[in-house]
Parts: C-alpha cells; sequence; structure tokens
C-alpha cells in the first residue's frame, strides 16, 4: 500500500471531520494557549515601549544632576554619618555652560502654592525653570510664549501655565496677560503650554512655571531641585558626564556629592525590567500549550481505541507500521496548525482591542513570540500524539479487525 502526501492530509482531515466535537475541543485548547502567549508577550512590549517613549520625550542626549552621591547600595556614606548632601546652586548650573559639549543647561526647582484669579484658587506644582527647559523637554506651547532669556539670578515676575489650569482658574476669560497670584505674588501670565503627559512625576497641564529666581524666593531657599544638562550630540554625552562630575567637585571643596544620571542609563535598566518580564509572562503563557499537549495526547489514545478496526483495516491492505505512524502524526499536526492559526488570529485581535482601549500603549505583538507560539503549538501537537501513534502502528491487524 502505497500513501501519497496528499492522502496523508486528506486522510488526516476526514478523520477531524468525523470527530467534530473532539477536534474543536482539542483545536480551542491550542488557539487558547497560543492567544494568551501573544496577547501577553503583546501587553509586555507594550509597556517596554510606552517607558522608551516616555523617555523620549523627556528630551534627547539629556544628563540629569541630582545632589548627594547615590552609591551602589542605593544609600550615600555620608548618610550614616548624619550629613546631608551639599546644595546645588545657581552658580553650579552656570559653571556647567562653559563646557562645548554642553548645548543647554536648566536649572530646575519643584514646589506647590495656592494659585488664584479673581476668587477662584486652587492647590497646584509651580516649578522654577529657565528659558532652555522648553527645547530641553520637548515642550510646546498653545498661546503665548515662554520663559524669557535671562540670567539665572533674574527674578521675573512671569510665569506659563498648563492647558488644565488655565481651564479652571480662568475659566473662558483670556489667561495671557493676566496677573495669577501664586502664594504671598503675583505674575504675569505670559503663555499657555500644549504639550500633555507627565514630566519628573508632574502633569505638565497642571503646572505652572517661573523663574527659577522666582521660585527660589517664593519657596525663600536657595537650593536646586535638579539640574538638567542637554549634550550636543550622543558622543558628547560621556564628555559631558565627566566634565559635570569634576567641575562640581572642584566646587565643592573635592567632594564629589553628586549623582549624573544618563537618560539612556536609565533607560536600559528599565529595557531590561521589562524585556525580562515580558519573555516571563510569555513562559508562564506557554505552559498552557504543554496542557493543551496533554489534552491532544488523551484524546488521541481515546481515538486510537475507538478506530482500532479502522486502523486493522489499514494494515490488512497492506499500510507499514510507519504509513500508521505518519497518518496519526499528521492528524495530529494538522490540528495543532489549524488550532495555532486560530489562536494567533485570536491574539492579534486581542492586541488590536488593548490598543484601541488604550491608546498610548503600544501593544505590538513581537515578531519573536508570535513566531515560538506557532512553533511550540506544532512541536507540542507532535511529541504528545507520538505515544498514541506508536501505539497504533503496533497494533496487529487480525486482534485490531476483531476489536481485541
Amino acid at each position: 500500500m502505497r500513501l501519497h502526501s496528499s492522502d496523508v492530509v486528506r486522510f488526516a482531515w476526514g478523520a477531524l471531520r468525523g470527530y467534530p466535537t473532539r477536534s474543536v475541543l482539542m483545536l480551542i485548547a491550542m488557539a487558547i494557549g497560543v492567544a494568551a502567549v501573544v496577547m501577553l508577550t503583546a501587553l509586555g512590549e507594550g509597556a517596554r515601549r510606552y517607558v522608551s517613549n516616555e523617555f523620549a520625550s523627556l528630551g534627547t542626549h539629556l544628563l540629569i544632576v541630582i545632589p548627594g552621591r547615590s552609591e551602589t547600595g542605593g544609600v550615600s556614606p555620608g548618610t550614616f554619618m548624619g550629613e546631608t548632601p551639599r546644595d546645588l546652586t545657581l552658580d553650579d548650573a552656570r559653571s556647567l555652560t562653559r563646557s562645548p559639549g554642553v548645548r543647554r543647561v536648566a536649572p530646575m526647582m519643584v514646589g506647590s502654592a495656592n494659585v488664584g484669579w479673581r476668587g477662584r484658587e486652587r492647590e497646584t506644582v509651580v516649578l522654577g525653570g529657565t528659558h532652555d527647559m522648553l527645547a530641553i523637554r520637548h515642550w510646546r506651547m498653545a498661546q503665548g510664549r515662554f520663559l524669557p532669556r535671562t540670567d539665572f539670578d533674574l527674578a521675573t515676575p512671569v510665569c506659563v501655565i498648563g492647558a488644565t489650569i488655565r481651564r479652571e482658574i480662568f475659566g473662558a476669560s483670556r489667561a495671557l496677560g493676566s496677573w495669577l497670584r501664586i502664594g504671598d505674588r503675583r505674575f504675569r501670565v505670559i503663555g499657555v503650554l500644549a504639550s500633555e503627559g507627565r514630566s519628573i512625576g508632574v502633569d505638565v497641564q497642571e503646572t505652572v512655571i517661573i523663574p527659577v529666581a522666582s521660585a527660589q524666593q517664593l519657596f525663600d531657599r536657595a537650593s536646586l531641585f535638579r539640574i538638567l544638562v542637554e549634550a550636543r550630540s550622543r558622543a558628547d554625552m560621556e564628555p559631558a558626564r565627566r566634565f559635570i562630575v569634576a567641575t562640581l567637585r572642584e566646587r565643592h571643596q573635592g567632594e564629589e556629592d553628586v549623582t549624573v544620571i544618563t537618560q539612556d542609563a536609565v533607560l536600559a535598566t528599565f529595557d531590561r525590567i521589562l524585556g525580562a518580564l515580558t519573555y516571563a509572562v510569555g513562559g508562564i503563557a506557554a505552559i498552557s500549550l504543554a496542557v493543551a499537549g496533554i489534552l491532544i495526547m488523551n484524546v488521541m489514545l481515546v481515538a486510537v481505541s475507538q478506530r482500532t478496526a479502522e486502523i486493522g483495516l489499514l494494515k490488512a491492505l497492506g499500510a507499514t507500521a510507519r504509513q500508521i505512524l505518519s497518518l496519526i502524526l499528521a492528524e495530529a499536526l494538522l490540528l495543532s496548525a489549524v488550532g495555532a492559526l486560530t489562536g494567533l488570529l485570536l491574539g492579534e485581535l486581542g492586541s488590536l482591542a488593548v490598543r484601541h482601549a488604550f491608546p498610548t500603549l503600544p501593544a505590538w505583538p513581537p515578531w519573536w513570540a508570535v513566531s515560538a507560539s506557532a512553533g511550540v503549538a506544532l512541536l507540542t501537537g507532535l511529541l504528545f500524539s507520538l505515544l498514541p501513534a506508536r501505539r497504533a502502528a503496533r497494533l496487529d491487524p487480525v486482534l485490531a479487525l476483531s476489536r481485541r
């Protein structure tokens, strides 16, 4: 008896159609496993891409100078001695502009205060900054202009407000040119931000930005929260970092008491964490494929016992043990293939639903998850069908025909 590949596929398809309920149940099990892998890895990859995009929105070639030195363990040596990190000052920020590899420097302060206008009042975050902060953070203006380009020490009574502040405080009234009370001082509104999202943990739309020197007077403190430094290019980032550390060490009596964080280093850390999370959830979802494989094995064992006479007839007609083996394996592989394709379709539809529900989350399944889930599904179907296939191949034709 000679069987061609088309005969094998036709026989396997007919066997699956002969037992529709059993075939559908195994197909659903395999499809759920593949869809789970695709969807969960899409969520993990989406989280990784979201974080990458958020860091990119902070600005390119960005270095952040933080007061206090962070060691590997996250604790400064001076902590145990009761020491506090030396303050960062405007003079420190000004000294960082002398490097040829530095394009922009923006000292920054953060605090909260009550803001009000004609009886409307609310508490909000007040950010002290400079003109260069607009370019460093890639913000956009909806109306007016940003803080003027002045010396760091000049406390000009002007402010830029976020869209939410403009809506809640000024309503339908014109905000530009109005005097906004911030704490016990008054500032003229010269611009409204168009940018959205969060920056340094603060909603940009609910922020009021004033000159850094005005913020020092408002909050009655000279220390800066951060100094943002933008390098001219990616190649200048490491030289700029070394320049910052050396300059501030010289200004602080030889003490290296600041931490310089590069955007790339933080992004690489998050990328590793979220990448590992994606692999982990993909591995957990892949367990369902093993469960589906066990189901295939159990059902195929039952199928072999139900089709004993059919297998005996094939062997009586001259089918070899190898041909019987290939017929059973083809049936399992065909079932796994259909289940994998169905699962891929369901996974893509689920990822599409997530992207529609959360437009900011780029939940696209990675190519390796799509190919790996389909490959594992086929491999699982093949491996777990070996036992029932070998049992069918070893049947004696006479005993099989007599159903014994």
